[in-house]
């Protein structure tokens, strides 16, 4: 009887990590499309650079 409970034990075990996996790897797959479409340009930044209006 207790052969039998630690393999239930186990099974159990390896299904808990196998779903918190899976689960993992959906929230990276959803935050890398969302993150995949967002663009900010905020154009070209000079910087320490003289703009031609002082002399």
């Amino acid at each position: 009887m207790q052969m039998s409970r630690n393999v239930l034990y186990t099974i159990i075990g390896a299904l808990i990590v196998a779903v918190a996996v899976i689960g993992y790897y959906e929230y990276q797959d959803r935050n890398q499309k969302q993150a995949a479409g967002l663009s900010i340009n905020l154009g070209p930044l000079h910087v320490g650079g003289t703009t031609g209006t002082a002399k």
